[in-house]
């Protein structure tokens, strides 16, 4: 089952994916989840990101093929990306003006469908609703030169997500390819996590409390390389669907 979240005549509402068309809900996407019986055409539809998250976690250096020299971290390296930074589906990510070198990062983004306090690996599973695509754009001057990753990982338009929380997605048998301009740029498997989707949230409840909706990006593969202005960047997962987004870099 595929959820999104969409505009449709000015109203946002959440709904189901069916081919060519979107069945609209009520009870919103941790609630009853009821069909209304409406069905929309999507190309009707303005898709936004699929979720309204109260925070945005990400992992860090959470490929083998992502570490360079660098050693295998001992636990997930998570840090904060703010909700202002979510992007929709076909939106424009925006480069501002003083960034050096902004890349992509292709990954896949666990979505929490309940509160979360203190679980297990086990019980972790219990606690993801569906996965997503994502792209966890980061101004690498930034953050190397920065104290703290706010504006290197936080700029408005930093986050894209989208464009469907695919529910009962199988990770384990999952792989993902970002694209720029048609140019297949990196490639992975998710069964090459170092931190799984599980033991991560498992981590992260240890700390704090994950609310439904709360999103997790858990990391990208390979290398990556600097946005440019006028980019089109592709992020397809196999069974989630693609991402896709333009890239404007500010000239002030």
């Amino acid at each position: 089952m595929k959820y999104v979240r969409y505009r449709y005549q000015g109203i946002i509402s959440y709904g189901i994916l069916d081919g060519t068309g979107v069945k609209q809900i009520d009870g919103g996407l941790f609630g009853d989840r009821l069909e209304t019986g409406v069905s929309i055409d999507l190309g009707s539809v303005d898709l936004l990101w699929p979720c309204q998250p109260s925070k945005i976690l990400a992992v860090g250096l959470n490929y083998k093929s992502h570490l360079g020299n660098r050693a295998a971290p001992e636990r997930p390296e998570v840090f904060f990306k703010p909700p202002s930074a979510l992007l929709e589906p076909e939106g424009t990510i925006m480069i501002p003006g003083g960034a050096q070198d902004a890349h992509y990062e292709g990954e896949l983004v666990l979505v929490i469908g309940k509160e979360t306090r203190g679980v297990t690996p086990a019980q972790a599973g219990d606690c993801i609703f569906g996965f997503t695509c994502g792209n966890d754009v980061s101004e690498r001057y930034w953050q190397k030169n920065d104290l703290q990753w706010w504006r290197a990982k936080g700029c408005d338009t930093f986050a894209p997500l989208g464009p469907a929380i695919a529910a009962g997605f199988d990770w384990k048998q999952g792989r993902i390819e970002t694209r720029i301009n048609g140019a297949v740029v990196q490639e992975g498997e998710f069964r090459e996590l170092l931190f799984d989707p599980n033991y991560i949230v498992s981590y992260a409840s240890q700390h704090l409390t994950l609310y439904p909706g709360d999103i997790i990006y858990t990391g990208t593969p390979g290398h990556t390389k600097m946005l440019r202005d006028g980019d089109q960047v592709e992020v397809e997962i196999p069974g989630i669907g693609i991402l896709k987004n333009t890239v404007a870099v500010s000239s002030e």
